[in-house]
């Protein structure tokens, strides 16, 4: 897709290697890739938590994901049964789930973490580079990923991946720096979304922009200067959504870099929305225009 760039309106106003191949067994030891050292605070024996029945159940469908222990309660355990026979009917290698009792699981995780009697141990899922998208993406035209300038909290990222899921977004990319770690809380928000995304961290924001162009996406900013609501945009090709931090909204530099700046059409009391829900909006927004 071809369409000339445009200035970006300035304002400061607020709106990455390859896949190795799957392995399923238990013993295996944890992931020596680039994604190997971004665990979960806190971290399980071998690898990283998760918790909660969506973000287990998932993982341990994944067939890209080795695991490496179970925990459960009695209710926790019953709600898994169902999942534990599909990945046995699927010829995954999965452990045996270990009981355990809901304080040993609440000493285990963050407080306040709502695990539903089940903690997962398991490795990091390995990193999608950008190349990997851009070449995965190849022969599909119409497409669309979301990039995140600087958005640090891993609830509005985990929603961000939840959203980008619903609306077959093809991956999320964020910054190496000032981007969450793959924790159990981005994964709890996320709510399975995590195997279903890439969540791809690029060194470099304008860079990776410049890379996404070169493939063919356009890419959109979001900011409340818009001149164009996203509606009134041609977006039926590859596209590319950029949003900022709440506060901060998009960087000079990011704004520069993107071919369009567009808002959403929000009014009333409060102009502006949660960076996640923008997200939501934004994506559904460009489903819309596809039909």
């Amino acid at each position: 897709m071809t369409r000339p760039r445009k200035p970006a309106a300035p304002s400061n106003s607020p709106y990455a290697q390859s896949r190795p191949q799957p392995q399923h067994g238990h013993d295996q030891p944890p992931s020596s890739g680039r994604g190997g050292n971004r665990g979960e605070r806190p971290r399980g024996a071998q690898g990283v938590l998760l918790y909660g029945l969506h973000p287990v159940t998932a993982a341990w469908l994944n067939p890209d994901r080795r695991i490496h222990r179970l925990l459960v309660t009695e209710a926790g355990r019953a709600a898994m049964e169902p999942v534990l026979a599909e990945a046995r009917a699927k010829g995954l290698v999965r452990p045996m789930p270990s009981p355990a009792d809901k304080p040993d699981l609440e000493r285990m995780l963050p407080p306040g973490a709502v695990h539903q009697g089940v903690v997962l141990d398991t490795a990091p899922l390995p990193e999608l580079g950008l190349e990997d998208v851009v070449a995965e993406l190849e022969e599909e035209a119409p497409a669309v990923v979301v990039v995140l300038d600087q958005v640090t909290d891993p609830h509005n990222v985990g929603a961000i991946l939840r959203s980008a899921a619903a609306f077959g977004a093809k991956a999320v990319v964020v910054t190496e720096r000032h981007a969450p770690e793959t924790t159990g809380v981005l994964a709890k928000s996320a709510s399975g979304a995590l195997e279903a995304v890439p969540l791809v961290r690029v060194t470099n924001l304008s860079r990776a922009l410049g890379e996404l162009q070169e493939a063919g996406f356009w890419s959109v900013g979001l900011a409340e200067s818009g001149k164009s609501t996203l509606a009134q945009l041609d977006l039926s090709g590859r596209t590319a959504l950029v949003l900022g931090a709440e506060g901060a909204g998009l960087r000079r530099l990011t704004m520069e870099r993107c071919d369009m700046i567009a808002r959403l059409p929000t009014g009333g009391p409060i102009g502006s929305l949660n960076v996640s829900n923008a997200a939501a909006v934004a994506l559904y927004e460009v489903a819309r225009l596809r039909g």
